[in-house]
């Protein structure tokens, strides 16, 4: 019985080859690789994922950089470690094709975000392997027991399983595959793998900028981020800026007993919720003044595919145990608008520590999306004119007594630096070009989209490197990313290897020679 579910299985994930082998003879050979050494990948990747990569952490993040170091070096790409002061090392390779004329160049980061090993059901530094997700009753799976053919839902948990080392391994698993296949790369390839990104890769534009000769190629591709929700493969043409702020206001200096003071001495609960109240209504506009001047309309072409893409709010709302969203439109619609997010509040107790009593400030916590022509510089100014409007004194550090009994309302904001947007147009013929090759392993699966709705830091190759650049993900959407418990869905890994593959070997000049023309 065991052989008979083998086999059908086997027969449906590969009813191409078996039926009509229709599949191209690269991909076939690329497939057959990744399912005899499906094992031997996973437990390189484990190796990978079981050295902790918070980007802080000095000691292990220069082993997660020596670590690529060895895979390259095993694969024979010329590599190197790039350098700047203050910042971890970014691992670079590089591949140069016999007769290639074209150079395309991947990044992913290979840091993480920081754990709270109290909310993981499993050590995020000890990968561990499921016959399916842990919350549908997946059970742990031995490395020896694993059958891609038996196991489709087969997640591998780990913190940056997904987020962001799933693409480097798909990578080098990509380049074994070609090499025992017997096929050469058809173009030139670099790839740059970040240490920081999790901090928000304040380091990357002067390590860009001092390295803009090696770092030249004709495509950028950015690896970072889910599929579709539907599981479709896809591809982004920008990415949203982001700009945060932390926000203090201040009361009394002492908590006062609600009964005694309240309504007399100032609540800085109440005048935070007042102020933000003021920047955003319940539909998510934000209603600072001149906020979407900046905005750049859509293309006609860019309305359609948005138009095109699969609808998916309802399951996202059954998925998501939610009955409504903010505002109208789909959300295709709302990711090309800037958005305004409340990240966090802070401010006295709640609950069994709740006390009667005026707190002595309230703190919130704000990230501003951003989308193609805004600026982080302008969105500061324009949120700073906002709040002295509402009759705000602004400082940049904790006020003192003087300051105190000077200004009546006081305000404290902490700016972090930011990024721009970014947006590739959809006639780039480049991209056309990857697009049609990227056909060529998916079919008419590909999904295409103006902008990812997170944010990577694109603007940084094409306003430094001047260089068009994309977004293609690999992972799984139901990934958690950044919380505990993060996973890769194998399937994932396998369709993430053969994209790449593809991309190394099915890639040609064509869309150069028509931009030269």
């Amino acid at each position: 019985m065991r052989f008979f579910i083998f086999y059908l299985s086997f027969f449906f994930l590969n009813f191409k080859i078996l039926l009509s082998g229709d599949l191209p003879g690269w991909l076939e050979r690329v497939r057959i690789f990744w399912q005899e050494k499906s094992k031997l990948i996973i437990e390189e990747y484990q190796e990978f994922l079981s050295i902790p990569n918070v980007a802080t952490d000095e000691e292990n993040i220069g082993r997660n950089a020596r670590w690529l170091v060895r895979a390259f070096d095993k694969r024979e790409v010329e590599t190197r470690l790039l350098h700047i002061a203050g910042a971890p090392p970014a691992v670079y390779g590089e591949i140069k094709g016999s007769e290639a004329k074209l150079t395309l160049a991947f990044y992913a980061h290979y840091d993480g975000q920081p754990v709270d090993v109290a909310q993981w059901a499993s050590d995020p530094w000890k990968p561990i392997l499921f016959d399916k997700p842990r919350e549908l009753g997946g059970q742990p799976l031995r490395i020896d027991q694993y059958d891609y053919s038996l196991y489709p839902e087969a997640r591998l948990y780990a913190r940056s399983a997904s987020d962001d080392k799933a693409p480097i391994m798909a990578m080098l698993a990509a380049l074994d595959a070609l090499k025992a296949s017997g096929i050469k790369p058809a173009v030139n390839l670099k790839f740059l793998f970040e240490g920081e990104e999790e901090m928000g890769s304040p380091h990357l534009p002067s390590l860009i900028k001092a390295n803009q000769d090696l770092l030249k190629a004709d495509l950028w591709i950015l690896c970072d981020g889910p599929v579709h929700q539907s599981r479709r493969p896809i591809v982004y043409f920008g990415a949203r800026g982001i700009v945060g702020l932390e926000i203090t206001v201040y009361g009394p200096i002492r908590p006062l007993h609600s009964g005694h003071y309240g309504h007399w001495a100032p609540n800085p609960a109440a005048l935070l919720a007042n102020l933000l109240a003021s920047l955003r209504d319940p539909d998510g506009n934000i209603l600072i003044e001149g906020f979407y001047r900046d905005v750049r309309p859509l293309t006609g072409e860019e309305k359609r595919i948005i138009a095109e893409a699969p609808a998916i709010d309802e399951d996202l709302k059954k998925e998501l145990k939610i009955a409504w969203s903010e505002g109208f439109g789909s959300i295709y619609e709302k990711i090309m608008l800037p958005a305004l997010n409340i990240r966090g509040l802070s401010s006295g107790q709640v609950g069994q520590a709740a006390q009667n009593a005026i707190p002595t400030k309230a703190q919130a916590s704000l990230d501003f999306r951003l989308v193609p022509d805004q600026r982080p510089e302008r969105v500061k100014a324009l949120v700073e004119a906002h709040l002295k409007k509402l009759g705000f004194h602004l400082v940049y550090a904790e006020p003192d007594e003087a300051t105190r009994l000077k200004f009546p309302r006081i305000i404290r904001l902490e700016w972090e630096e930011g990024y721009p947007p970014a947006r590739l147009p959809l006639n780039d013929p480049l991209a056309k070009a990857m697009i049609i090759t990227l056909e060529k392993v998916v079919g008419d699966k590909l999904i295409i989209l103006p902008l990812v709705g997170g944010s990577i830091p694109l603007y940084l190759f094409s306003e430094i490197l001047h260089t068009p650049a994309l977004i293609l993900p690999i992972v799984n959407h139901d990934n958690n990313q950044h919380g505990p418990n993060e996973n890769l869905r194998l399937k994932n890994l396998w369709d993430g290897l053969e994209i790449f593959a593809c991309l190394f070997s099915q890639f040609n000049d064509s869309a150069v020679k028509k931009r030269s023309q």
